[in-house]
């Protein structure tokens, strides 16, 4: 069999998994060749053009802190940003920022074709080149055959991609592009189970038809923002959004027209996003509510374009203007995009490892929305751990695996992985466990070293953050050491800073302990040494909240012994005597890893997990006398 061309990785698609899992491939030395369907759609933002958000944000920084590229782009093409949940505590912290599509798109593109190991195509697959299980390379519309040693599917919406809009439908991909149709047929005939997902958009209308008088202004914080660790903008001239509501007027005009809705007529048959629905499904679950929330947001700062969040529907087009301009501000908008569904092919994700890589097919990985996931995030997050595996795979080395108790990353996968999903998955802080170890603003001090140590984060990231672990080594031990006395001027500096006063010596570590004081308040009073804001942050939280965090890592030691249970990979779980017939089936199907990963899965009861390690202890003995 003859090739055109050979690459040790190829990754089919070109959007936010496809992005980070090519960079990441070719910036840990494997040749590679990223496929598109088009070239001007590198990196397309056919949805609400922002980035972040809660536990999105948390990713996003997890990215970036690994080596990734997804923070430093966002930085580079953010309208505005702003800091949620601020009112909370730390552990749901999280950053958004409304970005210039077509500036992140060029900022993206400009990354890729940089890349000395890294090739771009606008190319469509219809097949998979096999020897037995293993992937040999990939076959071209036009019979092109390229040789790859591992293929990364990246594939988003357009595997068989179907708009839907009221009663038209018709074959393509978002914002009018190509759908795979092939592709859908090989992964079948390979014996990939596939499902029928749906997601949507809400309409586009020119801004200058927008009565922003009639809104409530959506500033970006005053404070400036960056997503990447290794950011140096200082300023951004932002852009802001606008809130409005719908009202009793728009309601009515859904719900006389829900019998020419495509998800109450069957046109629709894909399961859509329970935490995203359509402002026609908001109508009918919740009819109790007079308003729901609408946020017109800005595309960009060359497009009068903008998304209009809160109403995204697959109505026909009539009844699309007619609801848009029955609510405030929108009363004479004009749309220059109307709002679509779109179904697609994903696959099970219960067929695929850890490392994304499919348990049955040697060298094939898949990442992004065609695992069942929602939301540009969620995809990067998963492309960059398939592309760092689909590298380590040809130049067999050991796999990367995030914990649960390392990353949102590791919550995101081992959740698609052992759980499975039924409708589109959406990452939330509620999902990890361990959240309050997990946060936003310590993601490069938790996995730097990890993005380091495989090749893929760089020297001057690394050393930048070995320098913040110093700081705050050093400034923690001084503040231990530091004793303060109640004498009289130290009583009256705690009275003004509204505390009360010492009744015997304290160390500084344990007066920042209380809530109203920081240590930039005591830090000219005490000598303390010059700290950046985000350091001073990493001390505070790591101070104020020392017990709560000693509480989430004894959990995670805790369960580190079930994480560290490995189950043997020849196990035939049907053999295991009195678990259920449910953990049977979900066991032979997900065929988990280790025992942690088996406690997880839905079905599997903590009786059915005892009765599993008495057999895999069973299996050990046997295997002993048998040596």
């Amino acid at each position: 069999m003859s090739f055109s061309s050979q690459y040790q990785v190829i990754v089919l698609g070109a959007g936010h998994a496809g992005c980070e899992a090519a960079l990441a491939s070719a910036r840990m030395g494997c040749s590679t060749l990223l496929v598109t369907l088009n070239l001007d759609n590198i990196a397309l933002m056919p949805c609400n053009p922002s980035v972040g958000g809660p536990a999105k944000g948390h990713l996003v920084r997890e990215i970036d802190a690994l080596g990734g590229e997804m923070a430093l782009v966002t930085d580079r093409a953010s309208l505005q940003m702003r800091m949620l949940n601020t009112a909370k505590g730390p552990a749901v912290h999280s950053l958004r920022a409304q970005a210039d599509k077509l500036v992140y798109q060029e900022m993206m593109r400009r990354s890729l074709y940089r890349e000395d190991k890294l090739e771009v195509r606008q190319l469509l697959v219809d097949g998979i080149v096999w020897e037995g299980s293993a992937i040999k390379g990939v076959i071209t519309e036009n019979g092109e055959r390229i040789a790859c040693e591992a293929l990364v599917l990246a594939t988003g919406t357009y595997l068989r991609g179907r708009v839907i809009i009221g009663d038209t439908s018709f074959a393509g991909g978002p914002c009018g592009q190509r759908s795979s149709v092939q592709l859908s047929d090989a992964l079948i005939q390979a014996g990939i189970r596939l499902r029928r997902f749906k997601t949507g958009t809400p309409a586009r209308i020119d801004g200058r038809s927008v009565d922003f008088a009639r809104m409530k202004i959506q500033p970006g914080d005053e404070t400036n923002h960056n997503f990447s660790f290794i950011s140096e903008i200082c300023q951004r001239e932002q852009l802001p959004c606008w809130l409005t509501y719908t009202n009793e007027m728009t309601h009515a005009t859904i719900r006389d027209n829900l019998h020419r809705a495509p998800l109450y007529t069957g046109n629709i048959e894909g399961t859509g996003p329970r935490y995203c629905p359509s402002i026609e499904v908001k109508i009918v679950n919740f009819p109790e509510k007079e308003t729901h929330q609408v946020f017109v947001e800005p595309e960009g700062r060359t497009t009068n374009e903008m998304y209009v969040q809160g109403l995204s529907t697959s109505l026909p087009i009539d009844v699309q203007l007619k609801m848009l301009r029955s609510i405030s501000g929108l009363e004479n908008a004009r749309v220059m995009r109307y709002g679509y569904a779109i179904e697609y092919d994903c696959i099970d994700p219960t067929q695929l490892e850890l490392t994304l890589a499919f348990k049955n097919f040697a060298g094939l990985f898949a990442a992004g929305q065609i695992n069942g996931s929602s939301g540009y995030e969620e995809a990067a997050a998963q492309g960059l751990i398939a592309g760092i595996n689909a590298a380590l795979f040809v130049q067999k080395r050991p796999p990367f695996v995030l914990t649960r108790a390392e990353a949102y990353i590791g919550v995101l996968i081992d959740d698609l992985v052992t759980k499975g999903t039924n409708e589109p998955y959406r990452i939330m802080t509620s999902r990890a466990e361990y959240r309050l170890l997990l946060r936003h603003d310590n993601a490069d001090l938790r996995l730097t070293k990890r993005g380091f140590d495989i090749g893929l984060a760089c020297n001057d990231r690394f050393a930048k953050v070995e320098q913040k672990f110093q700081a705050i080594a050093e400034t923690l031990e001084l503040l231990k050491k530091t004793i303060v006395t109640p004498v009289n001027d130290i009583q009256h500096f705690l009275r003004e800073l509204g505390t009360s006063e010492l009744r015997t010596g304290t160390s500084l570590f344990e007066l920042l302990k209380r809530p109203n004081i920081s240590y930039l308040a005591i830090k000219d009073r005490f000598g303390l040494p010059e700290l950046s804001s985000e350091v001073e942050a990493q001390i505070e939280i790591m101070i104020k909240y020392e017990g709560y965090i000693n509480k989430q890592v004894e959990q995670v030691q805790r369960a580190a012994s079930f994480e560290s249970r490995m189950i043997p990979k020849d196990i035939d779980f049907n053999s295991v005597s009195g678990i259920s017939k449910e953990a049977r089936q979900k066991l032979s199907s997900v065929r988990p890893g280790s025992i942690g990963q088996a406690s997880r899965i839905s079905g599997v009861s903590p009786a059915d997990i005892s009765l599993l390690l008495i057999y895999i202890e069973q299996m050990r003995r046997r295997k002993n006398d048998q040596a």
